[in-house]
């Protein structure tokens, strides 16, 4: 089937007899070079871009490791250490995959949250949406597991209390919980076995989030893009070409994120971490405060803010999966957070709620931080 876009013209001969019979290159021009955009978009916008370099840099970083790293109880938190001090360029390579893990997140908040502000979830984009979600459960799940991977304290004893949360469905069918739990870790502990299995999904994961951010693009381009105004593009002239006008926002806007992924990169490259990741795991030996990655401090402070395990567990999932029907709890008809006045503060003290409940994540478990966790985590 031909098609698509009348604007494209092959170069030449070899670039015509391909044009026939695989018109690729046809389809590539057609969805990011002369498809339409929104005049108004603003730099907001730019982080689907900024999210497919991180989504890319971390594949190649990861394969890079993956050659080099060991998923062995005994030797893991070694090959990691030899990673960075022998291997050509591996203190590089791996200090980009760590930090572009928290670059990733920064990156996808952002975009998340610009989402909830312009609407960008409202029809007839409810299924870009809820692929977005998905990509997003897709990563903390990967982010988990990459956590796992050191081998040091922090990463050890995140596991064990991570994955012990689906022994509380065994208050809903005795049993369940722990099987569940026992199934994870491939046996009655946390041990070597569980580190060669999350080791296998980390590797695995990636590639069906692009899976899942190419058709996040294909809905993208089947309903159109979104716009600070909220209102619909009618005719294609109302807006101007992808390129150059969004590339070059794009590019301008991934030449600052990258600068400061750079400075991390090379000045902090741990600051982002936990110090007791370098320290190797010992099972008898229990952290004083066990916590998990700083993308993950929200959800972990609602989990420790309700009295029950089973209700801080479905309290914590909920948190994520409500994102999914939110195209349809919300019934205005008015998109964008600037024309509605009650609405845009109810979103800042959200999105303040979210910042919050971050550094109550990171507090220990007691006194005044227990208060505001449970406080904020009811809002």
């Amino acid at each position: 089937m031909k098609a698509h876009n009348d604007t494209y013209l092959p170069s030449g001969s070899i670039s015509k007899w391909i044009d026939e019979r695989l018109p690729i290159m046809r389809l590539m021009h057609g969805q990011f070079v002369d498809f339409p955009t929104p005049r108004n978009l603003n730099y907001m916008w730019t982080f689907g871009g900024i999210l497919m370099f991180c989504l890319v840099t971390q594949i190649v970083t990861g394969i890079v490791l993956a050659m080099h790293y060991v998923p062995h109880a005994d030797m893991a938190f070694d090959s990691v250490q030899r990673i960075k001090r022998d291997v050509n360029y591996g203190w590089l390579i791996q200090s980009i995959h760590a930090v572009g893990a928290s670059m990733f997140f920064i990156a996808v908040y952002l975009h998340i949250f610009r989402g909830l502000y312009y609407g960008s979830y409202k029809a007839p984009r409810e299924v870009l949406w809820i692929l977005g979600v998905l990509i997003f459960l897709a990563m903390m799940a990967t982010g988990f597991l990459g956590y796992t991977l050191p081998w040091g304290q922090m990463s050890f004893w995140g596991v064990t209390v991570i994955t012990n949360l689906f022994s509380s469905l065994d208050e809903i069918v005795p049993g369940l919980g722990s099987s569940i739990v026992t199934w994870l870790w491939g046996g009655y502990s946390v041990t070597g076995t569980t580190l060669n299995r999350f080791f296998s999904l980390h590797f695995l994961l990636p590639f069906v989030i692009f899976g899942l951010v190419a058709l996040h693009v294909w809905a993208l381009h089947v309903s159109g893009q979104n716009n600070p105004t909220g209102v619909e593009m009618k005719v294609k002239s109302d807006g101007v070409p992808m390129s150059p006008f969004a590339v070059m926002k794009d590019l301008f806007a991934l030449v600052i994120f990258v600068i400061m992924f750079a400075w991390f990169v090379f000045f902090v490259p741990d600051y982002l971490g936990h110090a007791d990741n370098y320290i190797p795991a010992n099972p008898l030996v229990t952290p004083a405060h066990i916590v998990p990655e700083w993308y993950f401090l929200p959800f972990y402070a609602i989990l420790r803010a309700i009295p029950s395990k089973l209700g801080g567990v479905i309290a914590m999932f909920s948190a994520i999966i409500v994102l999914v029907f939110i195209p349809w709890l919300d019934t205005s008809r008015v998109r964008s957070t600037k024309y509605r006045p009650l609405y845009r503060w109810f979103f800042w003290l959200f999105a303040f709620t979210c910042i919050a409940l971050g550094y109550l994540g990171a507090m220990p478990a007691e006194g005044s931080y227990v208060f505001w966790a449970r406080v904020f985590t009811f809002y």
